[in-house]
């Protein structure tokens, strides 16, 4: 097991509350869902830049950029669309409905992503006990939306 990799990804998804719950302290302050998701990602572009800065990794040349499928950039636009997306229905929904409804629909996705091998992942069977857990994830939402 990769215990550590499991920790920071659990801290992570407890991190994304949080986030939540700020970026609509933003969206109140600014009146508008989407300059609170810009600020949003504008604070984290200069931490990555920072964070890729103090790590010494190398900075990728022109080549490398220009080589990256355009799909790949749809990447940042799903990022932008979830945190936007966070900020306006989190607040209407509540922290527990909100996040249930997304983790449910990743647990959904994921398997499907796993099972076909797409967008990059190998490919990961989904068996009958991966099936069982996700649907214990999606009773979980329907208990969870239901409260």
């Amino acid at each position: 097991m990769q215990y550590g990799a499991m920790f920071w990804a659990t801290a992570v998804g407890a991190a994304l509350v949080v986030q939540i719950g700020l970026n609509a302290a933003l969206r109140v302050q600014f009146g508008s869902a989407a300059w609170a998701a810009a600020v949003n990602f504008v604070i984290g572009t200069v931490g990555l830049l920072a964070f890729a800065l103090a790590s010494r990794a190398p900075t990728p040349t022109f080549a490398q950029a220009a080589a990256v499928p355009w799909c790949a950039a749809l990447g940042g636009l799903l990022g932008a669309a979830y945190v936007a997306s966070s900020t306006v229905l989190g607040p209407r929904l509540g922290a527990a409905t909100f996040t249930a409804l997304v983790v449910g629909a990743q647990m959904i996705a994921s398997l499907v992503v796993d099972h076909y091998g797409l967008v990059g992942f190998q490919e990961n069977a989904a068996t009958l006990w991966r099936v069982v857990g996700a649907v214990l994830i999606v009773v979980g939402v329907v208990l969870v939306t239901r409260g």
